[in-house]
């Protein structure tokens, strides 16, 4: 018997798989399901199932590439309702993994679908539970996220369905079972979630402040609620995607994987009206990039960033990457449900320069140089973190607008004054910077490290408050 948890990427996203006397199951997988396929056979297995914990916002399913590849059959939690053949399980029903069970427990909260699945060994010995978004290490699911989808949905609802759900549906259940979420630290899926990637059911009892004992559905209601912010813009288009269906990734990565000459690149870009998306670092963008390029760098928050700010999911997006990872960044596009990238500029940045074609490059200061300016003269000095990371700890007289939300308030941006731009370390702000700049803003530099250099470089800060979100 083995069971596998498997983590990825930035989006701290695990998928499972399990196997048992030459049968497997896969637990909400990733877009790309090959590594599943290939571990099944490995293993001298066949994938039976494709259970699904509940219709995903934060990112496309595999489900249905699994189901065309292998035959296996996908399950949902009671009341799903897929435009697509699956298996919609009953509460307490068992399926057989091999010598293995697994037992669907209807865990409505998160979303009304959400499912949790209770594992059953081969000694029948009850082992773990996968708990999806029901419950994380340190915190459980946001109640907030289908009520984009069925607006009747309140939060409010939800966090009722979710406080029974979790008293009587997960707490009765043994101290020593392992918990096995779909989410770990960085996730927008949850306020607070722990780094830690399991724990024991009973460890969670005495210290996630969503199982307290003695909490009452109104006090589970509030403290849930308190410190949400907007999910991410994708999000709803994502849970339509996982409903209704999906053009299959090996299509996707066929349109997407076309190297481009520079004078190619520079044709496609202005024929597809495509985003040109830099994922380099923000040393590298800052020295020199394409004009008109945004940066997201595939070393941090990728996909969440682009879901983000670009609310489109068909927009067409030609890519500038790191030499050897353009299909890196194709496939975590394509994880979020961004699946019209039309190409990559072929031998990178490079090939660019050495065409001789136009670049941009992007004005940085350290912290010291930003402590002498502040010293001779006023500069507007915009914080783009978080808001919680700003009421945490801030640089003083800083304006804060978060990044997710630059948009709409494009005019804290001045473009007859010099101002500053930074961050926690210099990823966020580099992005903030590249819109700016495509947007015709030249009036501006951006701190190398960001707050962190800041603090180091004793300019004067707000007093320390700890947050009470990671949201």
């Amino acid at each position: 018997m083995k069971i596998e948890q498997i983590y990825t990427g930035c989006l701290a996203h695990a998928a499972y798989y399990i196997e048992s006397n030459g049968e497997a199951a896969i637990f909400d997988p990733l877009r790309e399901v090959q590594p599943y396929i290939d571990r099944a056979k490995k293993d001298n297995a066949k994938i039976k199932y494709v259970f699904e914990t509940h219709f995903h916002a934060d990112f496309v399913s595999g489900h249905l590439d699994l189901q065309k590849k292998t035959g296996a059959q996908i399950v949902f939690g009671p009341g799903a309702k897929p435009n697509y053949e699956a298996i919609i399980a009953e509460d307490g029903q068992l399926f057989a993994i091999g010598n293995y069970k697994v037992k669907a427990i209807h865990t409505p909260g998160h979303t009304m679908e959400s499912t949790t699945y209770l594992l059953v060994d081969d000694n029948m010995k009850e082992h773990g539970i996968i708990t999806g978004d029901t419950l994380f290490i340190g915190d459980v699911g946001r109640p907030d996220l289908a009520q984009h989808v069925v607006a009747d949905l309140t939060e409010e609802k939800l966090a009722g369905h979710l406080f029974d759900s979790l008293r009587n549906k997960i707490m009765p259940l043994s101290d020593d079972l392992i918990v096995y979420p779909n989410h770990g630290a960085g996730s927008a899926c949850g306020k607070k979630m722990s780094k830690e990637t399991t724990d024991t059911l009973g460890n969670q009892k005495n210290t996630n402040y969503a199982l307290r004992a003695d909490m009452t559905r109104e006090e589970f209601i509030q403290e849930l609620l308190t410190g949400l912010t907007t999910p991410p813009g994708y999000f709803p288009q994502n849970v339509l995607m996982n409903i209704g269906g999906y053009e299959s990734f090996d299509e996707i990565m066929k349109q997407a994987a076309t190297p481009l000459k520079p004078a190619e690149f520079e044709v496609a870009a202005g024929e597809l009206e495509a985003l040109v998306l830099d994922t380099r670092d923000a040393e590298n963008f800052a020295e020199g990039h394409i004009p008109g390029s945004i940066n997201i760098g595939l070393d941090g928050n990728f996909a969440p960033w682009v879901g983000e700010l670009i609310p489109d999911l068909e927009t067409p997006i030609l890519l500038v990457t790191e030499i050897g990872r353009e299909e890196e960044a194709i496939t975590r596009l394509s994880r979020v449900g961004y699946d019209n990238t039309r190409g990559y500029l072929k031998n990178g940045f490079g090939s660019w320069k050495r065409a001789g074609l136009a670049t941009e490059k992007i004005n940085r200061i350290t912290a010291e140089e930003l402590k002498k300016l502040l010293s001779e003269q006023k500069i507007k000095v915009i914080d783009v973190r978080k808001k919680s990371e700003y009421d945490s700890e801030h640089l003083l007289d800083a304006i804060n607008v978060p990044l997710n939300q630059i948009n709409q308030y494009l005019d804290q941006f001045a473009k007859n004054e010099f101002f500053v731009l930074h961050c926690a370390g210099g990823y966020r702000s580099m992005i903030a910077a590249s819109i700016l700049q495509q947007r015709g803003w030249d009036n501006f530099s951006d701190v190398i490290d960001g707050f962190k250099a800041i603090k180091e470089a004793g300019l004067p800060v707000s007093d320390y408050v700890c947050p009470s979100t990671l949201l």
